[in-house]
């Protein structure tokens, strides 16, 4: 988990947004000439994902949507976040 702190706030990059996609059957992230399909937990917690709630807050959110372990989402949520920022479809404020 790089460089992960309670307060980083993520965010969508520039030129990325979530969009549902009837033909996939499902939820994408569509980036410039990229698209990256979502499954139901990734969906979840981009929901929460709008550039003003931390992590720490999605996190939370998502504890108490699902009734579950708050320091295994917190992982989950961490390198969810970090692999879409290596991929640059989400960054840190």
């Amino acid at each position: 988990m790089s460089d992960q702190t309670p307060s980083r706030v993520p965010a969508l990059s520039r030129g990325v947004r979530m969009r549902e996609d009837k033909a996939r059957g499902g939820w994408v992230l569509l980036a410039p000439e990229r698209v990256f399909k979502l499954d139901d937990i990734g969906r979840a917690v981009l929901e929460y994902t709008d550039g003003v709630r931390s992590e720490a807050e999605i996190i939370d959110l998502l504890a108490a949507r699902y009734s579950a372990d708050r320091a295994q989402i917190a992982s989950d949520v961490a390198q969810f976040f970090d692999g879409l920022s290596q991929r640059r479809v989400l960054e840190f404020h």
